[in-house]
């Protein structure tokens, strides 16, 4: 199984709880299609670098997780298909990015500990 990291912009006239779904709807699909989700960041809505669909703004979401290739082709077409989704990227992570992404976690929950 490889790893691979998939970022996705929501269009931002979804409500709070319409972007929580459509966000646990691919969770849910990730985790039938046999994957194994190693981390889920939720990053707000941001400014787009250019407009896309006459939007400026955006809903971006990060899931990582671990899964077999054909996995990536039937949920970018699920991507794809849903008209609440602006932009996504899929990225299969080499060994260097999966360390690198364990030390990033590592290190924000130290801060988190230690803030608390």
């Amino acid at each position: 199984m490889n790893q691979y990291e998939t970022v996705f912009i929501l269009t931002p006239v979804l409500s709070d709880d319409q972007m929580k779904e459509a966000v646990k709807k691919y969770e849910d699909y990730l985790a039938q299609a046999g994957a194994e989700i190693v981390h889920e960041e939720h990053w707000g809505m941001r400014k787009l670098a250019y407009p896309i669909q006459k939007k400026s703004t955006g809903f971006y979401q990060l899931i990582e997780y671990k899964a077999e290739g054909n996995v990536i082709a039937d949920v970018e077409t699920e991507l794809k298909r849903d008209e609440r989704i602006l932009r996504f990227l899929t990225v299969k992570l080499d060994k260097h990015a999966v360390a690198y992404n364990e030390k990033k976690r590592k290190k924000a929950q130290e801060q988190a500990e230690a803030q608390a």
